[in-house]
């Protein structure tokens, strides 16, 4: 049974810092649960670790697969399972660290339509218009068919996007289909979620958004514009990003975006906190200040060797 550890959490909470220290006091190495910065090129904007940490603690999958690339949830199930099996064969604890909740459900549970391949690239296109358009991914599939939505538990989400997917396709209902629940075979988890006050959050969220496009985003989403990416590749369609793509083709600057990222960030980071919530099995530590919080830090790390010894 390979011990599991995430630290999960919103955008901008801080779970970076924490993973990076965790994975040093521990002996572990990070495999990164974020949508935006497994892709190349794409630094500034998915607020990936610099070269400093990067260089401080292995990290898996950063910078990794190429923007123009389809990448679906299941290649990412596919590619963590393969690193965390390598990180636990040399004796060292996979920290699962990021806020992307379709990765992080991927590794928690293993659940499906028997019997049914479908289309990956289609469901990832149903996931990112539901977060594009802040619609739950549930709402959407109880307008299809009620009864579906009832049967199929919120924690499925690989089954509610088949079952959006093959509805949308044509089919007349899914009620026949039973819920199935089960947790990911080979794992002894634990899951714990970084949390701040909401003000201190988008406080945060506001100068991480000032940040980026200081640090030039503008230059990055320009670069990437000549590379061949467009607003219709998966990769562009990522906050900070499709906002500036919009910006650039309306003739205005990053600067002109910034009010609109840091509104979308939020309204992600709201998101993020509520899918959270859905884990029976989580485990909440509360941050506060701007200074590395050692107080929760220490709670963390007792929750933790407590975990590691059973």
């Amino acid at each position: 049974m390979i011990k599991l550890l995430f630290v999960a959490g919103p955008t901008a909470c801080g779970k970076t810092e924490y993973a990076l220290r965790l994975a040093k006091d521990l002996g572990g190495e990070i495999v990164s649960a974020d949508s935006m910065q497994i892709y190349k090129y794409m630094n500034i904007g998915s607020a990936k670790p610099d070269a400093e940490e990067l260089a401080a603690v292995r990290h898996w999958l950063v910078d990794e697969i190429e923007p123009s690339e389809g990448f679906s949830v299941a290649d990412y199930q596919s590619l963590a399972r393969r690193y965390i099996s390598e990180i636990n064969s040399r004796g060292k604890l996979p920290i699962v660290s990021g806020g992307t909740g379709l990765y992080i459900n991927s590794l928690l549970y293993d659940m499906d339509f028997p019997g049914c391949k479908g289309d990956d690239e289609r469901r990832q296109e149903i996931w990112e218009e539901c977060e594009r358009d802040g619609e739950k991914l549930a709402e959407r599939l109880r307008r299809l068919d009620s009864a579906a939505a009832e049967k199929i538990h919120p924690n499925n989400i690989k089954r509610m996007l088949r079952a959006v997917e093959r509805l949308e396709g044509g089919e007349d209902s899914l009620a026949a289909f039973a819920d199935v629940k089960k947790p990911a075979e080979g794992y002894d988890t634990l899951l714990i979620a970084l949390a701040r006050n909401r003000e201190e959050l988008y406080d945060r969220i506001n100068l991480r958004v000032d940040k980026i496009i200081d640090s030039g985003l503008e230059n990055e989403v320009r670069s990437l514009m000549a590379m061949g990416l467009t607003s219709a590749d998966v990769a562009m369609k990522g906050i900070g990003y499709k906002e500036v793509i919009d910006a650039i083709e309306a003739g205005r600057s990053a600067e002109d975006a910034s009010e609109l990222i840091k509104k979308n960030t939020r309204h992600y980071a709201r998101r993020q906190i509520i899918w959270l919530r859905r884990y029976p099995q989580l485990k909440k530590i509360k941050l506060e200040g701007d200074a590395f919080d050692e107080a929760a830090y220490a709670s963390m790390r007792e929750l933790i060797e407590e975990w590691l010894q059973n």
